[in-house]
């Protein structure tokens, strides 16, 4: 059985979804890295099984996943909801933001990992243009 967490076979994959990070992944990647929110250590294009996340935060097991017009696509949104449903049975809860709001709210993204993080409250449900969750 191969690894569950960054399987040898996702290397490449990995470090080239690190090199061609879209423009919100590495606005958010400022906020993230170096443990700069409340102590929280993130890795970013960390795999688990066949899938990569975008940002993984082992101490919480708490995914988040950036969504750009992309994923409005059917093919993709099947792909998203396969992934979101293997990441909870695994223990991992996810994140999920439109690339718009990275860019015009990135202080709504850090206050909803602080809740998540803090157990203050549960994330609301997924609305247009908004986040969405999988706790």
């Amino acid at each position: 059985m191969s690894e569950k967490f960054n399987p040898h076979s996702q290397k490449e994959l990995r470090h080239s979804l690190r090199t061609h990070a879209t423009a919100a992944e590495c606005v958010l990647w400022k906020l993230l890295k170096r443990s700069q929110v409340d102590g929280l250590k993130f890795r970013r294009q960390h795999g688990i099984g066949p899938y990569v996340m975008d940002f993984y935060c082992p101490s919480i097991k708490l995914c988040i996943e950036l969504d750009g017009s992309v994923h409005q696509d059917a093919g993709i949104h099947v792909h998203d909801i396969h992934r979101d449903t293997y990441l909870r049975n695994n223990g991992i809860s996810i994140l999920r933001f439109d690339n718009e709001v990275v860019f015009s709210h990135s202080e709504y993204i850090i206050e909803k990992i602080r809740e998540f993080a803090g157990g203050l409250t549960t994330p609301t449900p997924p609305s247009k243009g908004g986040e969405q969750t999988g706790k």
